[in-house]
């Protein structure tokens, strides 16, 4: 957080819990260059690397003077360059100018309909929670700079999310990135816009103007930027007139590619306890679905909060999927493949999917205008149906790209 004195600046974290973090503390000096001062059980061995580094980023940000005070936790150089840029920023310095590291990673372009059944949370103030996020193999990551920052540390998760983005491998995961509000949350687009984050979440959504305008800023930052990528946005419905307003939400911009509901804050406004059958809540998750699909954008659930109870977690899952919901967000590792199966078609449903298509497919090759399986009909709602389970089956990889129907 910063400090009180406004020529000393501070950012990051120390003590005995923190990990792959550092704390910086930076006094601006009017003469004499750069000294550091690092503490740092790794000091042995990479010691100069993290001094070097430390006045490379200086040096970036157009600081010639200053004592830079480290106590490091074995912080990653993504997470040190954020760290020294948020306190050279706190001490009045550098204002204006980055030190953005390397991008390290490359990766494909989000598609429009990729699969999003789990959304993991990271803090985007807690570098610990990035770095081996991508092997728990989420279809996303979020990195959030809402609800998980505390208000004094908005500024060096902004930072430290930038930096994320360009140097942290997350696999194959979607990388979203939650904005604040707005208006802090165009802030938050000027500074993560440029380094191509996947997708957006936008809180707290309820009107189509708060999307026209981060829409417009979105826009602005990539033309600046002279940037041509698909970046996408998510809303998030938390508050009984954007239940409301769920429709309107979902189709202000081309760019939307799904709702989401936060629970939590939407029983809040509605001022009852979130319970665990969701009676209180189920009008606001039917409408959601419906709006979304309307829309022909993907509906995904609330996060569970209750990260013990795995056979809940199921039962809540299914229940889900079963009122046409497609994912829900997840707040630890452990609930990503518990979700994945509970979204995903069982064998039985995939093998008669397969075998519905397959007559579909016999049916208009033999230019016949009904399709029948044995001795049954197939009404043209059940073909479609029977599609969207072998296409999501085949995107999940659970059967071959080019597998035909079973025979009956």
């Amino acid at each position: 957080m910063p400090a009180n004195n406004p020529s000393r600046g501070e950012a990051g974290a120390q003590g005995k819990d923190v990990r792959s973090d550092l704390h910086v503390a930076l006094e601006p000096r009017s003469s004499g260059g750069i000294e550091i001062e690092l503490e740092s059980r790794v000091a042995p061995y990479y010691g100069k690397a993290i001094c070097d580094q430390a006045k490379d980023v200086l040096a970036a940000l157009g600081v010639e003077h200053a004592r830079v005070t480290i106590h490091d936790q074995g912080a990653l150089p993504f997470a040190i360059a954020a760290r020294i840029e948020t306190a050279a920023h706190r001490a009045g310095l550098a204002l204006g100018r980055k030190a953005l590291p390397p991008r390290t990673v490359q990766w494909k372009p989000s598609a429009r309909d990729r699969l999003r059944r789990s959304r993991l949370y990271l803090p985007g103030s807690e570098p610990k929670y990035f770095i081996n996020a991508g092997l728990h193999g989420p279809d996303a990551i979020i990195l959030d700079l809402e609800d998980s920052v505390h208000p004094a540390a908005k500024d060096a998760a902004r930072v430290l999310v930038r930096n994320a983005l360009l140097a942290v491998d997350f696999g194959n995961a979607e990388r979203m990135v939650r904005i604040n509000q707005l208006p802090l949350g165009l802030t938050d687009l000027d500074e993560v816009v440029p380094v191509l984050p996947d997708l957006i979440l936008i809180p707290k959504a309820e009107h189509p103007e708060q999307v026209v305008e981060i829409e417009r800023r979105l826009a602005e930052v990539l033309a600046a930027h002279k940037l041509d990528h698909p970046i996408w946005l998510m809303l998030i419905i938390e508050t009984a007139l954007g239940v409301e307003n769920a429709f309107a939400l979902a189709t202000a911009s081309s760019r939307i590619v799904g709702l989401t509901i936060g629970l939590e804050d939407y029983t809040a406004d509605l001022g009852v306890v979130r319970t665990a059958e969701g009676h209180e809540s189920l009008y606001a998750r039917t409408r959601l679905v419906n709006a979304a699909h309307a829309a022909h954008i993907q509906a995904s659930d609330s996060v569970f909060s209750d990260v013990a109870d795995m056979e809940a977690l199921k039962r809540a899952a299914l229940a889900s999927r079963a009122m046409g919901y497609e994912g829900m967000g997840c707040i630890h590792p452990l609930q990503i493949p518990v979700v994945h199966d509970a979204y995903s078609p069982s064998q039985a449903e995939i093998d008669r999917a397969l075998r519905i298509v397959a007559a579909y497919d016999d049916a208009r090759a033999r230019g016949l205008g009904v399709v029948s399986l044995g001795s049954k009909m197939i009404d043209p709602p059940v073909v479609q149906r029977a599609l969207v389970i072998v296409n999501r089956a085949r995107a999940m990889g659970l059967i071959a790209a080019g597998a035909e129907g079973a025979k009956e």
